[in-house]
């Protein structure tokens, strides 16, 4: 089993990534660690104890992590994904509590093992392990990679014409994942843009039979009708999951190893993934990135894993 932590500020599509991967045999969860994002981190928090509830999975711990990016104020999304950060289908009240600081569980957890064992799952902004690696250099020659959603590679933006959102949000926390060392592969819109939850997919998770399957797709539904015109009526991305979908499944994804960029201090691209396709800089390769992604493989990995949960 492959180790992992998941960083999450869920997000409706982060909750359908917590339960794929709480799903998976294939993955050791050693604990998620809410930061802020989508919504505050008292909201982003207590959804992911929801999320944990409702997969049956209480042995796995929840974190609380940071509150604000590391030199800015904060950039929620209500818009998106709601007053809550769930809006769309009704969970429970969490009924564990959260274990402690996020940052000081991902510094300690990866510290006490063996180097190369950890991974950690990214599907908010970076903040959490921007500010780890800050306050414990050493961590980065111990993580074995660092899989996240985030920026673009040929897209325009998602929350300005050129960011996606969660590097917008925290860019200098992003900058410092970018620039550890770490083994970094990208989940970017240009690849979550290919996976669309369609009527007809969401009807395969409401129709699973379990809790989980409805609430998945009541949630995805959610962002479906937000903006219908913006997806050709289709149905929305499906983002978040691509980042445990990759680990379990690598061969659904391609990539390139190539060198990416933030930018921190232009007021007009700030948060601006800059990447480097054609090697036409010196700057050495830091990333993997996705850009293409089979569908149906994919579509097909996540409804055979939410049919295992409760």
């Amino acid at each position: 089993m492959r180790k992992i932590i998941i960083d999450t500020d869920p997000g409706r599509d982060d909750a359908a990534a917590i339960l794929l991967a709480l799903a998976s045999p294939e993955l050791e969860v050693l604990g998620i660690v809410a930061v802020a994002g989508n919504v505050s981190v008292h909201h982003t928090e207590r959804n992911a104890r929801r999320v944990v509830d409702l997969s049956g999975r209480s042995d796995v711990p929840v974190y609380l992590g940071c509150d604000r990016p590391i030199a800015r104020e904060l950039v929620t999304s209500e818009h998106v994904h709601g007053q809550t950060g769930l809006d769309g289908y009704e969970l429970p009240e969490p009924k564990g509590f959260e274990k402690g600081h996020g940052v000081e569980f991902i510094i300690e957890t990866v510290m006490s093992a063996e180097p190369g064992i950890i991974t950690l799952c990214q599907l908010g902004p970076l903040t959490n392990t921007g500010t780890a690696l800050v306050k414990e250099p050493r961590i980065a020659g111990r993580i074995r990679e660092i899989v996240l959603m985030g920026g673009t590679c040929w897209e325009i933006g998602n929350i300005t014409p050129a960011a996606e959102y969660n590097m917008y949000v925290d860019p200098e926390a992003a900058d410092i994942v970018l620039k550890s060392g770490i083994p970094i592969t990208i989940a970017p819109l240009d690849v979550t843009h290919l996976v669309l939850a369609d009527s007809e997919r969401l009807a395969r998770f409401a129709n699973l039979g379990n809790n989980a399957g409805p609430a998945i797709a009541g949630l995805l539904d959610y962002s479906r009708n937000l903006d219908p015109s913006r997806w050709g009526g289709i149905g929305a991305p499906v983002y978040d999951p691509c980042v445990i979908a990759y680990l379990l499944q690598p061969e659904l994804f391609k990539g390139k190893i190539v060198n990416v960029s933030i930018e921190t201090a232009s007021p007009l691209t700030l948060g601006a993934t800059v990447v480097d396709w054609w090697r036409r800089t010196d700057r050495p390769p830091n990333a993997n990135v996705l850009y293409d992604v089979n569908v149906e493989g994919f579509f097909t990995l996540l409804t055979e894993r939410f049919a295992r949960l409760p």
